[in-house]
C-alpha cells in the first residue's frame, strides 16, 4: 500500500488502540502529521475505558505535541477510519464505524484484511512501517524534529531500548532520524512508576533456576514491556545465572524478554526459537525478546478460560527454553576435526558472486557497519579488505589473498536484486552507501574440493576465524572442511548447497 492511495478521501480518523503506547501515538502523530500537510481533515484518537495516565507517555504527549484526542463515545463516521499498531476489529481496539478501513500494523495479520493495509510482523515497531512508507512517498520526516523523535521513541519502546532490533529498516530508522535527546532522555527515566517497581520487585523475587543449563525463569504481572528486560538485566547479574527469560502473560500477546551473558547462546536465536510459529522474536547477540500471540497458543490448545490460557503460555515457554538447551551441539573448529566416515566429497560448482574493494568506498582504518537483512557486521577496513556478495544476498568479508586464490575478478557490475539491498555506513560520521553500487563479478575458480554432510541436529560452530562468535546450523544444512584444512569448518545453508557444490567420486 502507498499512503497516496488514501489522498481521494478527506475525512480521515487515525485511531490508535485502546490505551495507546508510544510506538502506537507516534506512528499515528506521523501519519496525521502527512494527512494535514496534503490539506485533509485528519483528526488523531484513542478509545476504551481509560484516558491515558503513564508519566512517561504524558510527557510524550506534552513534550511532542502529539494531538491525540480521547474519545470513549466517538459518534462520527469518518470517510476513512486508519487503525495504526493494531488491526480494526480485534479486541485491543474500541470498533469505530467508517466507510472505507485501512490497517496499518508490525503485528502478525489475524482477520481477512481490507484492500488497504501494510502490515510488516517482521519489523520492530509500527512507527517503522509508517516512517517507510513516508520515505516512499519523498517526505522526510526530520524536517519536524518533535515528529523525528516521536517515531524514535515509538522504536524504542516498542524494541525495549532498541535491544530487540532484527530488521535493517527498523536500524535505517534508528540512524537516520535526528532527534531531541534530552527529551527521550526525560521520557525514558519517567518509564517506570512505584507500582511497577513492586512489581518488578515481585517478580525477582519468585525467580525459578535451572542449575544445569544455568537460566532462570521470571514471571511477572502484566506491565510496560521494557520492565521485563530491567528484570533480566538484573537477573545476570547474578553468580550462576547466564542467561535469563522474563514474561508476562497479557490478555492480547504473552510478552517475553531474553538476555544472554555467554558466547554459546544467542539472545536473539534463543528469543526467535521461544516464539517460533507463535508469534515474533529477535534482537541482538546478548538482548532479545518477542512475543507469542493467543489465537496462535488456541492452535495448539482449546483454552476455555483465562486460567487455562495463563498455565498453557507458561507451559510452552518452559518447555521450549529445556528444548533449546537440548536442541544443538557446540563445535569449535580450532580445537577438534570432524569424522569423515559420515561425510562425501564435492567440488564447487563455477557461479558468479559479488565482489567489493571496501577501499573504494571509504578510506583505508575507516570503522563502518555493513547492513545485511541477516543482520549488522562491524568491519575495520584496510587495503586488502574485500566483501563477498552471494546469491541470495549474503555478505562476509574476505582477505584479497582469499579472494585472489579462489576466485577470478572481472571488471563487470555485478546485478542482482535483494528483499534488502546491503549497505556500508561509516560509523564515525554516519555516512552510507550502497554496496550494490559498488559491487563486480568474480567467478569462482577454488579447485580445493571439501567433504561435507547434512546435519540431523542442530550446531553452533565458533571457527577458527571467529572464536568469539558461533554460526548457527539448522537440520539439514551442511556441515563442511576444506580438504586441504581440516580445521577449516563451515556451515552452508540447505538450500544453497545443490547451488554452490556438486558431488565428486
Amino acid at each position: 500500500m502507498r499512503l497516496n492511495e488514501l489522498l481521494k478521501y478527506n475525512d480521515i480518523v487515525i485511531q490508535c488502540h485502546d490505551n495507546p503506547d508510544a510506538d502506537a501515538l507516534a506512528s499515528g502523530y506521523a501519519l496525521w502529521w502527512y494527512f494535514k500537510n496534503n490539506g485533509k481533515n485528519a483528526r488523531l484518537i484513542y478509545r476504551g475505558k481509560n484516558v491515558i495516565t503513564k508519566s512517561n507517555i504524558t510527557i510524550m504527549l506534552d513534550k511532542l505535541k502529539i494531538p491525540v484526542s480521547y474519545e470513549p463515545d466517538f459518534p462520527d463516521t469518518p470517510e476513512l477510519l486508519i487503525t495504526v499498531d493494531c488491526q480494526y476489529g480485534q479486541r485491543n481496539i474500541t470498533k469505530t464505524p467508517a466507510k472505507h478501513i485501512a490497517i496499518i500494523d508490525h503485528h502478525q495479520a489475524i482477520d481477512e484484511l481490507p484492500e488497504y493495509s501494510e502490515i510488516k510482523n517482521a519489523i520492530g515497531s509500527a512507527s517503522t512501517v509508517v516512517w517507510d512508507l513516508l520515505k516512499k512517498e519523498g517526505v522526510d520526516v526530520n524536517d519536524e524534529p518533535l515528529l523525528a523523535t516521536a517515531l524514535y521513541y515509538g522504536l524504542y519502546t516498542d524494541t525495549n531500548k532498541l535491544s530487540e532490533i532484527s530488521h535493517p529498516l527498523d536500524k535505517d530508522m534508528q540512524d537516520e532520524l535526528v532527534i531531541n535527546r534530552s527529551i527521550i532522555v526525560e521520557m525514558s527515566n519517567s518509564n517506570i512508576s512505584l507500582d511497577e517497581l513492586k512489581v518488578t520487585g515481585n517478580a525477582i523475587i519468585n525467580y525459578e533456576y535451572f542449575e544445569k543449563n544455568k537460566y532462570m525463569i521470571i514471571k511477572s504481572e502484566p506491565c510496560d514491556p521494557n520492565i521485563l528486560g530491567v528484570m533480566s538485566d538484573f537477573a545476570l547479574e547474578t553468580a550462576g545465572v547466564n542467561v535469563c527469560l522474563s514474561y508476562y502473560i497479557g490478555q492480547s500477546e504473552v510478552k517475553f524478554s531474553v538476555r544472554s551473558c555467554i558466547k554459546e547462546v544467542h539472545a536473539d536465536e534463543l528469543a526467535a526459537f521461544l516464539a517460533k510459529g507463535l508469534g515474533g522474536g529477535g534482537g541482538h547477540m546478548y538482548k532479545a525478546g518477542g512475543k507469542l500471540r493467543p489465537e496462535k497458543l488456541m492452535h495448539l490448545f482449546a483454552m476455555q478460560t483465562d486460567e487455562q490460557y495463563a498455565a498453557f503460555s507458561a507451559k510452552i515457554l518452559h518447555e521450549r527454553m529445556e528444548q533449546y538447551f537440548d536442541s544443538y551441539e557446540i563445535i569449535y573448529a580450532k580445537e577438534m576435526t570432524l569424522d569423515t566416515s559420515a561425510m562425501k566429497k564435492y567440488a564447487k560448482t563455477t557461479q558468479e558472486l559479488g565482489y567489493v574493494k571496501l577501499d573504494d568506498i571509504f578510506p583505508d582504518n575507516t570503522e563502518i557497519t555493513v547492513r545485511t537483512l541477516k543482520g549488522d557486521m562491524d568491519v575495520l577496513i584496510d587495503t586488502t579488505t574485500y566483501l563477498m556478495i552471494g546469491l541470495f544476498g549474503e555478505v562476509y568479508p574476505i582477505s584479497e589473498e582469499k579472494l585472489r586464490s579462489s576466485y577470478k575478478t572481472l571488471d563487470k557490475p555485478f546485478k542482482k536484486t535483494f528483499e534488502y539491498a546491503p549497505s556500508i555506513r561509516n560509523t564515525a560520521t554516519g555516512k552510507k552507501k550502497t554496496v550494490m553500487s559498488f559491487a563486480k563479478t568474480a567467478v569462482s575458480v577454488d579447485e580445493v574440493n571439501i567433504y561435507a554432510k547434512p546435519l540431523t541436529k542442530k550446531v553452533k560452530l565458533f571457527t577458527t576465524y571467529n572464536e568469539e562468535r558461533y554460526y548457527s546450523g539448522e537440520i539439514d544444512d551442511y556441515i563442511a572442511f576444506r580438504e586441504d584444512n581440516p580445521h577449516d569448518i563451515f556451515i552452508i545453508r540447505a538450500d544453497n548447497f545443490p547451488v554452490f557444490y556438486h558431488e565428486i567420486d
